[in-house]
Order: structure tokens, then sequence, then C-alpha cells
């Protein structure tokens, strides 16, 4: 398995420490979650049903045409690979690895490139993977200029899929209202937003050919039943989602002055973590997790992802550990 964030017990063992005695900001997941009501007896009783009501709150939160549940985009990711013949694909990098490794998996041609290669290079291609706002890289895209890319893949069969994993805090930026277009896919999860990773849920936008041809492989009841009835109330809560995005703006922002103070001003970032590329990366990475401040270590390039702090607490430890640390590293 490839390696990610939130692996909080084994950093437990491997340090001595508590797993309740660590900051964890390994996860771009937000630290406010929504707030789960008492789950009715039915669903935890009853096999899940289509037409609960979550696919047409689904449809509305996201302004798309057409989509299809699943146990989060991972599944997605996963499977859209085995919906085409050996093709030639292109995946943004540095980016979420688990991308390039299906399409690989399922015998395709794959590339991990930066995002202007890919942009410039289309033509190479017949599948582009993007991930917007990128994880870890922060690069973002205008509407016009994604659109147009998709038209030049369509034009010949291609595909663009876009990760809109962190879309949520932006929704004025999403492509899943464009999603009618034969050859645009959209992947969109509900852990990060609203702190539900646990649901295990997320949601393909797409014409609905497609989505019947990932549903036959997806099989049914591909989201329990007690998610999907979290997921219905939470996407229909439209007076938390304007706060929530206030919230992780706010804490975004605070995260980043809060590293530019310590010295080690971030690369990039959304409204979910902040990012730093550093040759140090590995040292400052243990330096912090002896200090009990689990981040995102990633090789290539050397850096760490730093995501948001729950509170004032948590904000004080981050300055004091990241303090410490530069330090100790600096030595």
């Amino acid at each position: 398995m490839l390696e990610h964030g939130g692996r909080l017990l084994r950093a437990a063992r491997a340090y001595g420490i508590a797993p309740e005695r660590w900051l964890d900001l390994s996860t771009g997941i937000s630290p406010f979650a929504w707030p789960v009501p008492a789950i009715p007896a039915s669903a935890w009783h009853r096999l899940p049903e289509d037409d609960d009501g979550l696919v047409a709150a689904a449809r509305e939160y996201y302004g798309a045409p057409a989509l299809l549940p699943a146990a989060g985009s991972q599944a997605a990711i996963q499977t859209l690979p085995r919906l085409r013949a050996p093709s030639r694909i292109g995946v943004i990098a540095p980016g979420y690895a688990e991308h390039a490794h299906a399409w690989r998996a399922a015998g395709h041609a794959v590339e991990t490139l930066a995002s202007e290669t890919l942009f410039d290079q289309h033509e190479r291609f017949d599948v582009i993977v993007l991930i917007h706002p990128n994880n870890p890289g922060g690069e973002r895209f205008g509407r016009e200029r994604l659109l147009g890319l998709h038209s030049a893949l369509a034009k010949r069969g291609g595909w663009l899929v876009v990760d809109e994993a962190f879309m949520d805090a932006t929704p004025e930026d999403s492509l899943c209202d464009a999603t009618d277009r034969d050859g645009l896919i959209v992947l969109r999860s509900v852990g990060k937003f609203f702190g539900l990773a646990g649901a295990r849920a997320g949601f393909v936008c797409a014409m609905p050919a497609l989505l019947v041809s990932l549903r036959d492989l997806l099989g049914p009841w591909t989201i329990a039943g007690p998610s999907r009835h979290v997921l219905r109330v939470a996407l229909e809560d439209r007076r938390w989602h304007a706060m929530q995005r206030e919230r992780l703006a706010a804490s975004s922002a605070r995260l980043q002055a809060t590293l530019d103070a310590a010295g080690f001003a971030p690369d990039a970032g959304c409204a979910f973590f902040q990012w730093k590329r550093d040759a140090r990366a590995a040292a400052l990475h243990d330096a912090l997790a002896r200090r009990g401040i689990l981040t995102r270590l990633f090789e290539t390039p050397a850096s760490l992802r730093f995501g948001l702090p729950p509170d004032e607490a948590a904000f004080e430890r981050l300055r004091e550990g990241l303090s410490s640390a530069l330090r100790e590293v600096q030595a």
C-alpha cells in the first residue's frame, strides 16, 4: 500500500507517545467535523436503498447533472482505469499518488508530470488526471482553461479526470456542473470538508453512460446505510456549509501566518493545508514527531504538508514545536 497521512497509531508505536497526546496534522481532513446526529436504527437494520434522497441531495450540493455514490473517491480512482483499453495517461505531479498507481495497475502507460507540461503536451495523452486544487502542490486552474483541455481530449475520445477532493471551500471553481460533457469526470469526497473521512463516501460526476459502467464494476451498496443517512442530512445543511467555509479560510490563513513567523514560509496551500518544500523535510518530520506533532512527509519533492490545527492550544503547540524542531535541525 502507498503511504498516506493519518497513520497516527503507527506513529504512536514508533515514537512511544500515546495516541491521545498527539497533534495530528498529517491529513487534509478538516478538524471541524459536521455534528453527526443520532442515526435511526433502520439505517443499521436494512440494506441501503438508492432512492433514499442521497443522490438528489448530492446533485443539488454539487450542481451535477448526474452522479454516482462510491465508497470514497478512492473507490472510483481504483475502478475508473478498468473502463478503458490500454491508454496513455498523464497524471499531475506532485500529487495524490493513488491516481498514477491505479492506472499503472490496470495496465496503462502512465507519466507523472508537472501541470504545465500536461497542458502544453496534452496531445501525447488519452487521459489526463488533475487534482484541483492540487494536493499537495496547491495549483489552481481557470475554468476555461480546464474546459479547453477537456475539449481537446474529448475530440479524440479522451478523458479529463479532475479530483476535486479539496474543492468544497471554493465551490464556485468546481466543474461538476459541466459533467454532462462526454469525457469529463469529476471526483468529489465528503471526508475533507465535512470531516467525515470515516464515512468512506464520495461521488463521481460524469455522463450517465459512464456512471452505469462504473456502477457495474463497483457493485451494489457502495455506501453503508448509516453513512448514507448522515451524508444526506450533511449535504442539505446549507447554514453549516457557509460557516465551515469561513472557518476553514480563517484557519488556513492563520496556519500560513504561523509557518511564516517560524521562518518556514509555505510554498503553497489551500483551505485545508499548507505545504512546504525543504531539503530538511525528513529531519523536521522526525523532530516534530518526537514532540508529538505528526505532519505528512513527502519524499519527492522533499516536503512537509501541515493540516489545520483544531484550536488555540493546538496553534500554540505547533508554534512552539516548530520553533524547537527548526533550531534542532539547524544546529
